[in-house]
């Protein structure tokens, strides 16, 4: 915080709120709670629902604010994070990692104490992923960076469903294996949009160390693997026609917007011209409305 500087109450909330990047959070939730919802298959126990969320919104808030106290150097760097709170010294390094710790202890407890140990220790375990893995071991070296660190934001749907049963099963595993898939294009078509700030932070995604055609064709096998494994809830987890009418459709115009970067590419534009926030936005629908078709479906 800068010196003689005087903030108000809400200026210091709003920046530790802003340290558990709140946009991240309401992602992380969509997958949560439909999952808790074909575990049960119907309305799952009130109570349990709403522990589940507040403890994991803590959880992955925790993990967030310790992912910027680790990247406060490369997020000063980055014209997209250079306004994130250890950025601009609202909040100190030191602050934001009792912070975090705090939040992650708080999760696992809380979980552990009101809705079930496995599913706490699989919040903590995501956590510990996000942190150890990715950020730290993952980030700056390699341009996979965001295939295997996307483990951690996968796991939401394992918690949800052992918040209800107490175990894991292969449903849950296949709605992992979706935002596993669905993770990489996500992210990689954010960073063709921003790639002169990876370039400038040294972290190597994949669009700062490889062409565009490469990225747009590796764009378009994860997207088709992300499709193919919606479609596996079908014969795992019982589901009726309107959840495989659903991720077809969601499915055939998330791919159809994949090949048509793609073409883009093929037809050599670059940079913005290949408009690559499009699919960006998108991909952000389609898991919204693929994990509300699953919970929908639940109640059928």
């Amino acid at each position: 915080m800068v010196a003689g500087s005087r903030r108000t109450l809400s200026e210091v909330v709003g920046a530790y709120v802003a340290l558990t990047k709140p946009r991240i959070i309401e992602l992380l939730l969509i997958t949560t709670l439909p999952a808790m919802f074909l575990a049960a298959d119907g309305f799952p126990p009130l109570w349990t629902a709403l522990a589940t969320m507040v403890f994991g919104t803590l959880s992955a808030g925790s993990a967030n604010v310790l992912n910027c106290y680790i990247d406060r150097d490369i997020d000063a760097r980055m014209r997209r994070t250079r306004r994130r709170p250890l950025a601009r010294h609202q909040v100190s390094p030191r602050a934001a990692l009792v912070f975090g710790v705090t939040l992650g202890v708080i999760s696992t407890l809380g979980l552990g104490l009101t809705v079930n140990w496995l599913a706490a220790g699989l919040s903590l375990l995501a956590i510990l992923y996000y942190v150890f893995i990715y950020s730290i071991l993952l980030k700056r070296r390699t341009a996979q960076n965001v295939v295997w660190g996307g483990v951690a934001g996968c796991m939401p749907t394992m918690i949800g469903w052992a918040g209800i049963t107490g175990r894991v099963d292969w449903a849950p595993l296949v709605l992992f294996g979706v935002v596993f898939f669905w993770t990489p294009p996500h992210t990689w078509t954010l960073a063709m949009r921003y790639r002169e700030d990876y370039a400038a932070a040294e972290v190597p995604m994949l669009p700062v160390v490889a062409s565009e055609r490469r990225v747009a064709i590796e764009n378009v096998l994860y997207t088709w693997a992300t499709v193919l494994c919606s479609l596996l809830l079908w014969p795992l987890a019982n589901v009726t026609p309107f959840y495989v009418g659903a991720a077809v459709v969601l499915g055939a115009v998330i791919l159809w917007e994949a090949h048509r970067l793609l073409a883009r590419v093929n037809a050599g534009l670059t940079g913005v011209a290949l408009r690559p926030m499009r699919f960006f936005h998108l991909s952000n629908a389609y898991l919204a409305l693929l994990f509300l078709a699953v919970a929908i479906d639940s109640l059928l």
